[in-house]
């Protein structure tokens, strides 16, 4: 199981490998530019920032409590308690 801290070390190339062997999808978002995957990887939330237009993953975010697409999330899916 992998530490947010050791995730977060990795480059990005790393973290995305990383996350489609050890992570388990969960739902995708539109969000501005963006299509927003996200993961469940050990007992945390990474959000995958993808890039249409560029064809490319952007960045990965740790999904956060005062995150503000929180709310895209729960539309679709039931989040722990300690998200929202």
């Amino acid at each position: 199981m992998i530490s947010q801290k050791e995730f977060f070390s990795l480059n990005l190339e790393a973290r995305i490998r990383t996350l489609y062997r050890e992570g388990t999808f969960i739902v995708a978002i539109r969000y501005y530019g963006y299509k927003i995957n996200l993961y469940l990887l050990s007992n945390f939330y990474i959000e995958v920032f993808y890039n249409h237009k560029f064809d490319k993953i952007e960045r990965m975010e740790l999904l956060r409590r005062k995150n503000k697409r929180i709310k895209f999330y729960a539309d679709q899916i039931s989040l722990p308690s300690n998200l929202l």
